[in-house]
C-alpha cells in the first residue's frame, strides 16, 4: 500500500465515527470518479489508435500498395506501439509489428494471434488502385491495455477499502457496546455496595432481637446471593481467574437455592448429585449467573406451572449442562437472535440476561451456549458445553 493510502487509512482509523462514514463516502465517490475518468480515456485512445489504422489504410487505398513502406506513415504507426499484421489476399504475410516472428511462421500459432487480433478490432480491409487484395489485423498497444484494465485495479482498491472500512466500523461500535457494558456492570457493583453494607448491619441488629432465627437464616442467603451478584457485575471486564472445579456441585447450588423460591405447581428436578464428578475449569461466581439466567428463563416461560429438569453429561472432551422447561417454547427463527442484547420477548426487562451468560460462557469459559431444541408449546432445551479439564 503508498504512503498516501497508508496515510488516509490511518486518519480513518482515528476518526469518530460519524466522520468516518463521511469520509468513506467521499472515498467512494472519488474513487468512482477516477474509474470513470480513465474508462473515457481508454476509450479516446481506443478511437485513436483506430483512427489511425483506418488513415494508414485510406492511404494505402488511395496512393497504393507501397504507401505501408512510406516513413512518415510508419513512423506514425509504429510510435503507437500497436501491434498489427498485414495479409496479402493470398494469406502471406506483407508486414507485421510487435508480433513474434515464430507465431507468424507457425499456421497454427499464426491463426491464433489473428483471432485474438481480430477480437480486439475489427479487421480492415484494403483495395490498392493496382488491384491488390489487403487484410490488416491489429490489435490495442499495451498502453491501452493498461488503460483497459486499470479501472478493475482502481474498483479492485475501493472495494478492499471499503471492506476493510466497515470491519473497522464494525469492531469499533462492537468496541463502544463493550465498554458501555462495562461501565454499566460496573457501575452497578459499585450502586449495590451501600446497600448491602447496610443490609448486612441491619441483619446483625435482628439477630440480637427476639426475632424467627429460620427467617433470618433466609434473610442472610438472599443478602449473601446480593453480595454475590454484585460480584458478579464487578468481574465483568476484567481479568476472570479459573480454577478446576466440580461442575455437579456449583449447579447443584444454583439448584438448590431456586428450589426454596420457586412456586408450588413447578418442580426442579437434577441429576448432577447422584453421577460421577464432572471437573471442568470454570470461574464460579459467573458460572452461577448463567445457570441461574437460564433457570429464570425457564420460571417465566412456565407462567407458575410445569417442570424444569437440569442435566448433567459428558464425554472424553466436553461437559454438557442441559436445562430443559416444558413452557411455550421458542420460535425457531429466534433461537440466535435471543442471546442479542436488548432483544427481549418480555414485557419488563433489557433482554441483556441471555447476551451476558453468552458472552460469559464464550469469552471467559471458551465454551458454547445455544437452544438444542425448542418446540412452541411444548418447552425449550437450553445446552451449555464446556470442555472437560485434564487431569
Amino acid at each position: 500500500m503508498s504512503e498516501m493510502a497508508e496515510a488516509l487509512w490511518r486518519r480513518v482509523k482515528n476518526t469518530p465515527y460519524k466522520k468516518r462514514v463521511l469520509v468513506i463516502t467521499i472515498a467512494v465517490v472519488i474513487g468512482s470518479l477516477s474509474l470513470l475518468f480513465t474508462t473515457r480515456m481508454s476509450r479516446l485512445l481506443q478511437h485513436k489508435e483506430m483512427n489511425e489504422m483506418a488513415l494508414w489504410s485510406y492511404a494505402m487505398e488511395r496512393m497504393g500498395e507501397t504507401t505501408h513502406n512510406d516513413p512518415l506513415i510508419y513512423q506514425v504507426v509504429h510510435n503507437q506501439k500497436i501491434p498489427y499484421v498485414l495479409i496479402d489476399e493470398n494469406g502471406r504475410v506483407e508486414k507485421s509489428n510487435l508480433i513474434p516472428e515464430n507465431h507468424l511462421n507457425h499456421p497454427e500459432r499464426r491463426m491464433k494471434t489473428l483471432m485474438r487480433l481480430s477480437r480486439q478490432n475489427d479487421p480492415i480491409e484494403i483495395n490498392t488502385p493496382r488491384g491488390y487484395r489487403y487484410i490488416l489485423f491489429y490489435g490495442n498497444s499495451a498502453l491501452l491495455d493498461w488503460l483497459i484494465l486499470f479501472p478493475y485495479v482502481q474498483l479492485a482498491v475501493v472495494a478492499i477499502f471499503v471492506f476493510f472500512a466497515f470491519l473497522t466500523f464494525r469492531t469499533s461500535k462492537q468496541d463502544e457496546q463493550n465498554r458501555v457494558w462495562i461501565g454499566l456492570a460496573k457501575e452497578t457493583a459499585h450502586q449495590l455496595g451501600t446497600p448491602i453494607s447496610s443490609l448486612m448491619g441491619w441483619l446483625e441488629y435482628l439477630r440480637s432481637q427476639e426475632v424467627d432465627p429460620a427467617a433470618i437464616e433466609e434473610m442472610g442467603k438472599d443478602l449473601k446471593r446480593l453480595v454475590k451478584v454484585a460480584d458478579r457485575f464487578g468481574k465483568i471486564g476484567s481479568e476472570t481467574s479459573l480454577t478446576t472445579t466440580n461442575l455437579g456441585e456449583v449447579v447443584g447450588d444454583c439448584v438448590l437455592y431456586f428450589r426454596t423460591r420457586i412456586p408450588r405447581k413447578v418442580t426442579l428436578t437434577y441429576n448432577g448429585l447422584a453421577i460421577a464428578p464432572v471437573m471442568v475449569r470454570m470461574n464460579a461466581a459467573l458460572f452461577e449467573w448463567v445457570v441461574e439466567n437460564l433457570l429464570k428463563n425457564a420460571l417465566d416461560a412456565l407462567q407458575g406451572v410445569g417442570e424444569i429438569d437440569v442435566a448433567i453429561s459428558s464425554d472424553d472432551e466436553w461437559a454438557y449442562i442441559d436445562v430443559r422447561d416444558t413452557g411455550k417454547g421458542i420460535v425457531k427463527s429466534n433461537w440466535k437472535k435471543i442471546f442479542e442484547p436488548g432483544f427481549t420477548t418480555k414485557t419488563r426487562g433489557w433482554g441483556l440476561g441471555l447476551s451476558l451468560s453468552k458472552r460469559i460462557i464464550e469469552e471467559y469459559h471458551d465454551g458454547h451456549i445455544y437452544v438444542q431444541e425448542s418446540e412452541l408449546g411444548r418447552g425449550t432445551t437450553f445446552r451449555i458445553a464446556m470442555r472437560v479439564a485434564v487431569p
